[in-house]
């Protein structure tokens, strides 16, 4: 049978008519098939029909459509489904499974936890549906998606991806569908996305064209986000402050990231670290110039290529006589005094040596860094700030990747709205948290952030110099 019978699929539900996007993604072909964009842009419904459609037109597919919490599968997909397939499909309550005449199943599942992921082990799906993808992190997806195969030759599985900007899973999201970087056995060929936006939603915006204006009045952030459909910002992100803007490495205004320089001998240096094994360490050196403002210059960060937040599992002695390398040969680094301060679990000596004893083998001391994670994330909150001229109290050079990569995609925690969730990859957080903690600063006051504007009506002498900040060095 064809692909899309508009008439088959839409004669039992003549109120809803799909708008060119949603039919753009009830017809794209590819494996990986991903849509949505900015809230309103009717993913629920796409997600929701196209399940539906692939159930009626071929004969005995297995269909696995997915939530990340039983409340929102049941709220979002099984009250409407069991509304709008009376009497064309049956549905089994205990197995959450829509039963079509010509054999076609629709299974309804979630996964609110790593233990709801054995159910679907051994499992075998035509098509897999994930409704909110960014809510599941990376390897439950992946886990999940190793039960998509068939042996049938009339239809080629695949996996359809509704989403929008924010969530565990935004990094993987973002790479495999917005920025389309690819690891080692991934196709470009297999990936395509259909950006939604609120505006191709005609039935929600006649219905409620206040939505839109409510969307508008957001914060920046958020507005981006929600409206704009933006995958740099979120709901949820911690540093939505932060700001890597290429335009500006150069002359470094209103941007963390900058391009690298040689910073003055007269600087100091410090380093933070946090270990891992099974998890990432991370190791990043810091230039302080005389303002005492940070400069992160370099960092070491122990994750295996192209996989996020899996460690290379070095032993402390390996990391160590690498740091210890780096320091003696790297121009920035050698023969400087370097302070170090470190997460205070290395000093722990149940299982023997503790791993800062190891570090002091190869000449890398540390001090116990401050603890305290939310007077620690204000610290790094306070250095990300702008003041009226554009210039942050933190810099990252841009060859730091492992910061740039990760810091912007650290959300708050579910169950302490204040605090990072520790499910998220949080190492190169944690060991700049230590750092600001061990250099503290006062807020940056906001009250007006207007720059300062020169007028030439009044003496030659009063001038705004942008570079002041960097005129003594």
């Amino acid at each position: 049978m064809g692909e899309v019978n508009e008439a088959l699929i839409f004669q039992h539900m003549r109120e809803e008519v799909p708008n060119p996007k949603q039919i753009e993604f009830f017809k794209a072909q590819a494996k990986h098939i991903g849509y949505g964009g900015s809230r309103g842009g009717g993913k629920s419904w796409a997600g929701r029909r196209k399940a539906v459609m692939l159930s009626m037109n071929y004969d005995a597919l297995r269909v696995l459509l997915l939530r990340r919490t039983m409340p929102e599968l049941r709220n979002n997909h099984i009250i409407p489904l069991r509304s709008e397939l009376h009497g064309y499909a049956k549905y089994n309550q205990d197995e959450r499974c829509f039963l079509f005449p010509n054999g076609s199943r629709l299974m309804l599942g979630y996964c609110d936890n790593e233990g709801d992921l054995l159910q679907y082990q051994g499992q075998e799906f035509d098509v897999i549906i994930f409704e909110e993808a960014t809510h599941f992190p990376e390897d439950w997806i992946k886990f999940i998606c190793t039960s998509l195969r068939t042996t049938r030759k009339d239809f080629k599985p695949r996996v359809y991806y509704t989403t929008n900007p924010g969530g565990v899973g935004h990094e993987y999201i973002k790479r495999i569908f917005i920025d389309r970087q690819y690891k080692e056995g991934e196709n470009p060929d297999d990936y395509i996305f259909i950006q939604a936006s609120v505006y191709d939603n005609k039935v929600l915006m006649e219905a409620n064209p206040e939505y839109i204006d409510m969307l508008k009045a957001l914060p920046e952030h958020k507005r981006k986000a929600h409206l704009d459909g933006c995958w740099d910002v979120y709901e949820g992100q911690v540093f939505e402050e932060f700001r890597n803007d290429s335009n500006h490495y150069e002359d470094r205004y209103w941007t963390h990231v900058i391009n690298p320089f040689t910073p003055p001998k007269e600087w100091k240096i410090w380093r933070s670290f946090d270990f891992g094994y099974s998890k990432p360490f991370s190791c990043a050196w810091w230039a302080v110039d005389y303002d005492g403002r940070i400069y992160r210059i370099l960092e070491l960060y122990g994750c295996v290529k192209n996989e996020a937040d899996v460690g290379v599992k070095w032993s402390p002695d390996e990391i160590f006589k690498e740091i210890a390398r780096i320091e003696t040969e790297h121009e920035w680094l050698k023969d400087k005094h370097i302070s170090g301060v470190a997460d205070p679990a290395i000093w722990d000596k149940s299982h023997g040596v503790s791993i800062a004893e190891t570090g002091e083998k190869y000449g890398v001391y540390f001090d116990k860094g401050d603890h305290k994670r939310l007077a620690g994330w204000m610290q790094v909150h306070y250095r990300m700030q702008f003041d009226e001229n554009g210039i942050p109290m933190m810099y990252i050079f841009s060859n730091c990747k492992a910061f740039i990569r990760t810091i912007p995609t650290l959300m708050y925690d579910d169950h302490k709205p204040e605090d990072i969730d520790t499910k998220l990859e949080d190492h190169v957080a944690d060991e700049t948290r230590y750092l600001c903690m061990a250099n503290p600063m006062k807020p940056i006051k906001v009250e007006d952030r207007k720059p300062a504007v020169y007028n030439p009506l009044e003496s030659d002498d009063i001038k705004v110099d942008r570079y002041a900040f960097y005129r003594k060095y």
